[in-house]
């Protein structure tokens, strides 16, 4: 585990247990008894696509690598232009301290577009998962490499986000994790969960689009694979479809300008 992440994990655990004292388990699980059912992310980022891919859009104010990324940051007008644009879903960081996100933004979201929603965070206990039903998210992002996968934690977490109706977006950074999570897809039922390949070197930060070819023929035939990180242009896209992914997570590129909307078909046409 890369230093950064380490860092970034432990400030989340003191930042879980301050948010347990605010909101209670309990308080959490009786929000979501009678929320309606979640949209399907599985289906709209593994179906197959007239633009020959599936785009997840994602809402990013900043990052520790970049910096902030939008001054003049309206997460729900980006999330609409986003939409019309015919993006297949929306992922929302809400990670405060790194990525000046906020969970509410994802409520304001989910409230404004009819299309799936992806609570993009470092997940690493239950009460995270219940807090992103509550909020209204669809999907759950789970980073493999955040946790030891020899104490099964991360088995529990994908169990618990199915039975609440949660698709789990199952990120890895390298081969050797990619090789020990790789039944875990379709786990814990069939259409839960989908395949991320992160093209970030979480020791070097470095990005590498050939990650995803490389790691994509080591999965082998998988029900929907999302390619993430150093997304930018026409031929990126041109070359992440040769990978056999289904879908991309791209949201620098998209944030970062102007025109959003311009940007967008730039890109997917």
């Amino acid at each position: 585990m890369s230093d950064i992440l380490k860092q970034i994990l432990a400030d989340k655990q003191i930042e879980i247990a301050q948010q347990k004292k605010s909101i209670s388990l309990d308080e959490l699980k009786e929000q979501i008894k009678d929320m309606p059912k979640c949209a399907n992310f599985h289906k709209a980022v593994a179906k197959e696509n007239p633009r020959g891919i599936n785009v997840i859009a994602e809402v990013k104010k900043a990052s520790p690598s970049a910096g902030l990324i939008r001054k003049d940051f309206d997460p729900v007008q980006i999330a609409k232009i986003y939409e019309s644009c015919g993006a297949d879903a929306i992922s929302v960081l809400t990670d405060e301290k790194y990525f000046q996100g906020k969970l509410e933004y994802l409520t304001q979201i989910k409230k404004a577009v009819s299309i799936p929603v992806l609570r993009k965070e470092f997940i690493i206990d239950e009460y995270q998962i219940y807090e992103a039903r509550a909020a209204g998210a669809d999907a759950i992002l789970l980073i493999a490499e955040a946790f030891d996968l020899n104490e099964g934690k991360i088995v529990d977490l994908m169990i618990l986000a199915a039975e609440l109706g949660l698709t789990v977006l199952l990120e890895v950074h390298s081969a050797e994790t990619l090789l020990k999570v790789r039944s875990l897809i379709d786990f814990p039922k069939a259409h839960y969960s989908v395949l991320g390949i992160n093209n970030r070197d979480l020791t070097t930060m470095k990005v590498d689009l050939n990650t995803t070819g490389r790691l994509a023929e080591l999965a082998g035939e998988v029900d929907g694979l999302v390619a993430e990180s150093g997304i930018k242009t026409k031929d990126d896209i041109e070359k992440i479809k040769q990978y056999s992914a289904t879908a991309v997570l791209i949201g620098q590129t998209l944030c970062q300008s102007e025109d959003i909307a311009g940007k967008f078909k730039e890109i997917f046409g």
